[in-house]
């Protein structure tokens, strides 16, 4: 509840803090003139990179493979341009690392360690069931992430077939 807060009202009074000082540092026409650059420059990086990922997923998907690491990086680059296009200097500052290689890569694992934390404390169950697709070939796993509820603990993992 208390990081809610901070992000929705926290955030927006720091950034318009940060835009009236630059403002009052730039002038308001260059204040404005950059804000509207870096929507313009992250949207079309965003697009570039969204682009790069779909197409990297279709490769992992034409070799059978599940596109897992491309789909994060697919979330992030969107979440990076909805912070790109929201005008501010933080959220402009977290949008453009979020479409560093680098800084998605500790994203993901980030992300990575507190799913696995979800299940090992069973709060998410993770089934892995075949599904049969028509084909005469090997079948592709289905993932079936479901969350647990709080008040019935369940001490085994459930399993679809």
């Amino acid at each position: 509840m208390v990081w809610l807060i901070l992000l929705f009202v926290g955030l927006p009074a720091v950034e318009l803090a940060l835009l009236i000082e630059l403002g009052s540092r730039l002038g308001t026409p260059a204040t404005i003139a950059l804000i509207i650059l870096t929507g313009m420059v992250g949207a079309s990086l965003a697009r570039w990179q969204g682009l790069g990922v779909i197409g990297r997923m279709q490769s992992e998907l034409a070799k059978g493979e599940l596109p897992a690491g491309s789909l994060v990086d697919g979330v992030i680059i969107l979440l990076a341009s909805a912070l790109l296009v929201t005008p501010g200097v933080l959220t402009d500052v977290f949008g453009f690392l979020c479409l560093v290689p680098a800084f998605r890569s500790i994203l993901k694992e980030i992300a990575q360690r507190r799913f696995e934390r979800m299940v090992e404390e069973q709060r998410i169950h993770v089934s892995m069931h075949f599904e049969d697709v028509g084909s005469t070939g090997p079948r592709p796993p289905v993932y079936d992430i479901t969350p647990e509820p709080d008040e019935q603990p369940s001490t085994t993992p459930r399993r679809r077939d």
